[in-house]
């Protein structure tokens, strides 16, 4: 299931405040995986370029978890950031700074953009636990906290995205893995092509005479044409032999 915008909206509406409102908002607008946005580190991000680099992933490997590479050598990728979202992440780290100077000897510096309130990594099990937990005190449709990452991509391509620039934000290893992912929503994009493309010729066509080609819209020529159509039908009745 994906939420609906409206729905992607009153939930990030309703953890605004919330200490990882920024690790979520990253998910549900730019369509990260759960590892790799708790594996982000501060220098993966370049604020200035409006972009940040996937280049490694926290792991649950059998109960431990790991750093390690992304999932795929696509994984591996830069993914663009929008200037709302960059003041996002520029909030977020004014907040890390006040957390870590509140914690003091406290803090663990664990070299992560999003963690714990005492420095910690955050853990990908208990980022989607937490992520339930938000969703029903919200009283929204239940989803997976993955689902948040595949309404990132839908929203992107009903707002006009190509999917090959779909296929690279999310990471995906191929083209066609993207497209059979989101076979759902295609039919909706073409349908809303097609009305967008009717749309613009309906708006170019509102002055034409229904049944007349475009080189006989009531023109000059056209109006003369037949006025001596009509003169030449009177005298051939005067005069049936001219």
């Amino acid at each position: 299931m994906v939420w609906t915008t409206e729905q992607t909206i009153a939930f990030l509406d309703g953890i605004a405040d919330d200490e990882l409102y920024a690790l979520f908002h990253l998910i549900a607008l730019r369509g990260l995986r759960r590892g790799e946005a708790c594996g982000l580190r501060p220098e993966d991000v370049d604020l200035r370029g409006q972009a940040l680099t996937v280049a490694t992933q926290l792991v649950d490997i059998n109960g431990e978890i790991e750093e390690n590479a992304p999932k795929s050598e696509a994984g591996n990728r830069i993914v663009a950031l929008d200037s709302d979202t960059v003041k996002v992440i520029k909030r977020h780290n004014k907040q890390q700074r006040k957390a870590r100077e509140a914690a003091g000897p406290a803090w663990v510096e664990s070299g992560r953009l999003f963690t714990r309130p005492n420095g910690e990594w955050v853990e990908p099990t208990w980022l989607s636990d937490y992520f339930d937990r938000l969703v029903k005190r919200l009283d929204l449709p239940p989803i997976r906290l993955h689902d948040l990452r595949h309404g990132a991509a839908t929203m992107a391509l009903k707002a006009g995205a190509k999917l090959k620039v779909v296929q690279a934000m999310l990471g995906h290893s191929s083209y066609a893995l993207t497209a059979d992912t989101y076979t759902a929503v295609l039919p909706e994009l073409a349908l809303e092509a097609a009305e967008a493309t009717a749309r613009l010729v309906s708006r170019r066509g509102t002055k034409r005479t229904p049944g007349l080609t475009s080189g006989s819209q009531g023109g000059k020529a056209s109006k003369d044409a037949a006025k001596k159509d009509r003169k030449k039908s009177k005298k051939q009745q005067v005069n049936p032999a001219a």
